[in-house]
């Protein structure tokens, strides 16, 4: 195969591709929620995500790829590569397993950090549209160029995780934003922030092992960066050098303005 980020990048495009056609006949089964082992993490594997991550799997065999792969579910597999796949093969596997539209498969290839992650794609499983960014190729929607967009204080829309783990901050926040959302899906989140969609996305939960994992962000870092954003976590401290390693979770906070965290907390919104 072509190695360079835009050849690695054609090959996240057809193992999304291959999941989304393994799992739509999957989601409609009475069985999406039945658990069939545990993931890496202790937290049950329904039968959907272990759909979604054997159509990755294979797909590395038929691509004849030596790349590790990094994921939800399997935890760390050493396959004698250089190069490491970050998976998470249904981000928003709530939303699916209730049978709600918010829910993708994401990936993204990098070395040790998210800031060696090259390339990174976002499908969304409902829709099939595809959100990518390229480490200097800017960041794309279904083929068509996509940016961020300035923050303009009281018109602003912004999504958030709510809930009862929230923290004063996030719920802070939603009290602050003239339009809130709560899709239940970080990926696609971080997406739409790319887009312009949304303003801002934060995650932060008050016990920090609630909080997000590589696998949860390592694309939508990518596309948001591309798209003229920044990712940093909630205090605002840069994520670059957060490890591809299923052990650490962060806080996040991805907007379009760069310069919306300086600017939100002078005017009281974080």
């Amino acid at each position: 195969m072509d190695r360079s980020p835009a050849g690695e990048l054609e090959v996240l495009f057809r193992i999304c591709a291959a999941v989304h056609s393994a799992v739509r006949f999957a989601a409609t089964s009475p069985r999406r929620a039945e658990v069939v082992a545990m993931g890496a993490d202790g937290s049950p594997t329904e039968a959907l995500d272990r759909v979604a991550e054997a159509r990755v799997l294979t797909c590395l065999e038929e691509e004849r790829l030596d790349w590790n792969v990094l994921s939800e579910e399997a935890g760390r597999l050493e396959r004698g590569g250089r190069r490491t796949l970050v998976i998470d093969p249904i981000d928003g596997s709530h939303n699916a397993l209730r049978g709600l539209p918010m829910s993708t498969v994401s990936l993204a290839v990098g070395d040790a950090t998210l800031a060696s992650v090259d390339a990174g794609v976002v499908r969304d499983l409902s829709t099939g549209s595809t959100f990518w960014g390229l480490r200097g190729g800017g960041a794309f929607r279904d083929g068509h160029r996509i940016r961020t967009r300035p923050w303009e204080p009281r018109s602003e829309l912004f999504l958030l995780n709510l809930g009862r783990h929230a923290t004063p901050r996030t719920l802070a926040l939603s009290g602050r934003g003239r339009r809130v959302r709560s899709l239940g899906c970080a990926s696609l989140e971080m997406a739409l922030v790319a887009t312009g969609a949304a303003d801002a996305y934060l995650f932060e939960n008050e016990r920090p092992e609630r909080n997000l994992r590589i696998t949860d962000i390592a694309a939508g870092y990518r596309i948001v960066r591309e798209a003229g954003g920044s990712v940093t976590d909630a205090l605002g401290a840069p994520l670059d050098d957060f490890p591809l390693s299923l052990g650490a979770h962060t806080s996040v906070l991805a907007c379009g303005d760069p310069n919306f965290p300086e600017t939100a907390r002078r005017e009281g919104y974080l």
